[in-house]
């Protein structure tokens, strides 16, 4: 008995001895964040994230790397994305270089926080032995096979497949304009210039949150809209980020973001990772002239112009009754066309699109005669519009005051939008035509010129055709 009470004394006095010159120096307070450099076998193999797409890509489907018992494969790549902020969940967006990328991938993974591991330009190594590469929504992303489909990598996982590397980089952003974007630059962190949102996000008496109003399921989507032309993205925020509450700015100036595709692949989106990723710190605002005098109880009996595209000859450019057909981009304007069945135009219509083109890009004008707003009262503006499909191709309602009438003059006029006419929208069936409304134009001045233009391109995406017919033209 006496021997034990020794011994358990001594064990406690030793116990205290060391706890005490554990604690001397306060070490406990700093944590080894040291990282060491990854030791790779000598038959190991490390790819390129462009040779996983590839292989993906050649394949069409689903690609596993197996085991194998000689050697590891692994793809390296810089980190991206940051979960700190709540926009993104579960998930690693890599690029293959800090500076220049040329290729981004989505890693899933099943933990949460990944942050406080892999931080913002810290290089990684996936070990691939075992995972899989296939397509998500459009995005390309590795994980581990689940019958059919890919899931995430398991938390167990995580430290055998995601390997840190010593070095964080600095990560400088890409530098596009939305009217850029392709597949290539999907999962690259890039940076728009000269950009805001849209007036009707910010302005007015209700301006929006980046994800917290009612009609937000999931994420918040916002329309981003570019100061140096006509194109526009959708920016995503998830419903669950920290900054969901906060107005959107109203300024304009440049975003960083993460270039991915919504959630049904539909469009591209970007995703940033906080708000601090926006720097938008010009206050002089570069939102178009409008008008936008509302919808009209009546339409006077004075017709200024019209045309049900009736006398025109099918399959040909819209000519004749004052109408300027003018391609700025591309190989397809406005032309006459008929159709029946499911699609039918009514009798002739007016018809503009990309699809089957070949051209990168698509940009047709069909504008009216000069129309005299000081010399009528009540003018108003009627028509109807009918899509196939428009997909990610777009339909403006314009007008301008100092356009000259040459075709050399109408891209250096000054355009604004006739905002309370209604065009057709791709969600929209394609086989119903929608009237625009019985838009008023008696809060406008002078002499305008009003004008559709279409604007499209090749690709599948943004290839969409547009249809108009029954243009007309009144005053009181």
């Amino acid at each position: 008995m006496m021997k034990t009470i020794k011994l358990n004394s001594i064990l406690l006095l030793l116990s205290l001895v060391i706890f005490s010159s554990c604690v001397q120096d306060d070490d406990f307070d700093t944590p080894n964040v040291s990282v060491d450099n990854i030791q790779f076998g000598a038959d190991d193999i490390i790819i390129d994230i462009d040779a996983v797409i590839g292989n993906y890509v050649q394949q069409g489907e689903l690609v596993t790397y197996e085991d194998s018992p000689n050697f590891d494969t692994y793809v390296s790549g810089y980190v991206i994305s940051t979960d700190e902020a709540g926009n993104f969940f579960e998930e690693l967006v890599l690029q293959d270089k800090a500076e220049n990328p040329t290729a981004g991938i989505n890693v899933q993974i099943d933990v949460n926080p990944l942050f406080t591991l892999y931080e913002f330009g810290r290089k990684v190594y996936i070990k691939l032995d075992g995972l899989s590469v296939s397509e998500n929504n459009g995005v390309i992303q590795i994980g581990k096979v689940d019958g059919n489909n890919l899931a995430k990598i398991s938390a167990t996982e995580r430290a055998e497949h995601i390997l840190r590397d010593p070095e964080v980089a600095t990560i400088v952003p890409l530098e596009v304009n939305i009217s850029d974007f392709s597949n290539d630059l999907e999962n690259l962190y890039i940076r728009l210039n000269d950009v805001q949102f849209n007036r009707d996000e910010v302005l007015g008496n209700n301006p929006k949150t980046f994800a917290s109003e009612d009609t937000d399921q999931f994420d918040g989507e916002r329309l981003l809209e570019s100061c140096a032309g006509s194109s526009s993205v959708i920016l995503s925020t998830s419903t669950f980020s920290d900054f969901k509450s906060l107005n959107l700015p109203v300024n304009r100036g440049s975003l960083d973001g993460i270039l991915t595709r919504d959630f049904f692949d539909e469009f591209y989106t970007v995703v940033i990772n906080s708000p601090e990723d926006i720097n938008f710190d010009n206050e002089m605002r570069c939102d178009p002239i409008e008008i936008a005098c509302g919808l009209a109880d009546t339409t006077g009996s004075n017709n200024l112009f019209a045309d049900d595209f009736e006398g025109q000859s099918t399959n040909t450019l819209i000519s004749g009754n004052g109408w300027t057909n003018f391609i700025e981009s591309g190989s397809e304007g406005w032309e006459a066309y008929t159709q029946s069945g499911t699609n039918a135009s009514q009798g002739i219509s007016a018809r503009v699109g990309s699809f089957n083109s070949g051209d990168a890009s698509t940009v047709a004008w069909l504008i009216t005669p000069q129309i005299d707003l000081d010399a009528n009262t009540g003018v108003t503006l009627n028509f109807e519009t009918s899509n196939s499909f428009s997909d990610g191709s777009t339909m403006e309602v314009l007008f301008s005051n100092d356009w000259d009438g040459t075709e050399a003059g109408i891209t250096s006029a000054t355009w604004g939008i006739v905002s309370d006419a209604y065009v057709t929208q791709d969600s929209d069936f394609f086989g119903d035509w929608f009237e625009s409304g019985n838009v008023d134009l008696s809060c406008g001045s002078g002499q305008i010129y009003i004008a559709f233009k279409y604007v499209g391109s090749g690709d599948a995406d943004f290839d969409g055709t547009y249809e108009l017919d029954f243009v007309s033209i009144d005053a009181q």
